[in-house]
């Protein structure tokens, strides 16, 4: 039996094993397909799609299609001068706003002393178009602007621009190798990390499993201790320290069980309630350590007249008690309740302050009846109380029993 268990735990230990080694390779899969995906939107971020490079090539299309080629059919009168206001307007915008979402980029230091030539290029063009835009509003004759001065001015801007785009560009290319060199150092460092954890696991748990193994005795006669344990602890949680009898806990529970068990069988049940008559009295008189000694000579005297398995004694609590019967009809319970009066009352255990007799003596109110569907499991407690009631009404020192739930007669 202890290979078999020896064995058990060994597999599970190889399965966790196996669990945690493909959970690692999973996520270096993943990882790795991360690194992927982030090398390919480097790879579209620098040369698919590049921010500053696409600002700067569409300023150059501006300037060349949009300011360029409108001024050109303007001196040719091909468009109107309203539609020529229009589109120089309409580009001259464009061109500031690229070229300020240009500017708000990072730059280097290097950079940004060719941007203040470059920015200082960018303004003395456009002032010639705002020129050239001032004079469309006027409407003044566009036919006679210089064509030769518009090319220089366009082509200087291009040059300027086409440098920035330049260097844009070798920018990119040297980023990538940065990266690409970074990314080859992160796969090569998640691999080894791999390893190391997988090796690190795998002695981890061979330490584990061998400790395991040489605890596993002891593991299993502490369990059997514990359970011994738990078991006293389950009994002393249902046993009324005072008198050794079931508790109201245990109570709650074994009356339950007994009434649905005799509805099921159709059987008799019978439930007791016993007070000790003028207890508080007696107390007064002789002290609480009398009154401990006076409880536990009614629990004794309980215990010795039932003694069926199927009896069970409770301390309900203060000196009420309780008891529960199965298969026992109403001539035996009222023999049974008229004895425990009697053997109480034989103890002789002397109570001066009683006003029904020289010794101390007890009242019980008896419920005993056939178990059926139709019984309410509380109407026992509620009813034997009522006949506790009137067997203390009647004089005390004696029993009421009754058989009918809602009709009580006195014995």
């Amino acid at each position: 039996m202890q290979f078999i268990g020896a064995l058990k735990l060994r597999s599970k230990l190889f399965f966790l094993f196996l669990l945690i080694t493909i959970g690692l390779m999973l996520f270096g899969i993943i990882g790795t397909s991360y690194v992927n995906a982030m090398k390919k939107n480097m790879d579209s971020l620098y040369f698919g799609s590049l921010i500053p490079i696409t600002e700067l090539n569409e300023i150059v299309q501006t300037y060349n299609n949009g300011l360029a080629n409108t001024i050109y059919k303007a001196s040719r009168h091909e468009i109107s001068p309203s539609e020529t206001v229009s589109n120089i307007e309409i580009s001259l915008d464009y061109v500031n706003k690229k070229w300020k979402s240009y500017l708000s980029h990072f730059k280097t230091e290097d950079e940004l002393e060719y941007l203040e030539y470059a920015n200082l290029e960018l303004k003395h063009t456009n002032t010639y178009f705002y020129k050239v835009l001032n004079a469309a509003k006027a409407s003044k004759d566009l036919s006679k602007i210089s064509i030769n001065t518009l090319e220089k001015k366009v082509a200087s801007i291009h040059n300027v621009l086409q440098k920035l785009i330049n260097y844009e560009g070798n920018m990119a290319n040297y980023e990538r190798k940065k990266f690409l060199y970074a990314y080859e150092s992160i796969l090569l460092k998640i691999g080894s990390s791999l390893v190391f954890i997988i090796l690190a696991i795998l002695s981890m748990l061979f330490y584990v499993f061998a400790s395991i193994q040489k605890d596993q005795t002891k593991l299993e006669i502490a369990a059997k201790k514990l359970k011994i344990m738990n078991k006293k602890l389950e009994n002393a949680s249902y046993t009324d320290s005072l008198t050794n009898l079931h508790n109201r806990r245990y109570f709650n529970f074994i009356y339950d069980r007994e009434v649905k068990r005799a509805k099921r069988n159709r059987t008799y049940i019978t439930f007791m309630m016993l007070d000790i008559d003028y207890f508080k009295q007696y107390n007064d008189t002789y002290g609480h350590i009398e009154g401990d000694n006076a409880l536990k000579s009614v629990a004794n005297v309980l215990s010795e007249t039932l003694q069926r398995p199927s009896d069970y004694v409770f301390r309900l609590g203060g000196e009420e008690f309780g008891v529960l019967l199965s298969d026992t009809d109403e001539t035996n319970s009222a023999n049974l309740s008229r004895e425990i009066c009697d053997a109480v009352r034989g103890k002789k255990i002397k109570h001066e302050q009683s006003d029904v007799n020289e010794f101390l003596t007890i009242s019980i109110g008896t419920v005993c009846c056939i178990a059926d569907n139709a019984l309410e499991e509380d109407v026992l407690i509620s009813r034997a109380d009522e006949m506790l009631y009137e067997a203390k009404e009647s004089g005390r020192n004696g029993y009421i029993i009754t058989s009918n739930a809602s009709k009580a007669s006195i014995a």
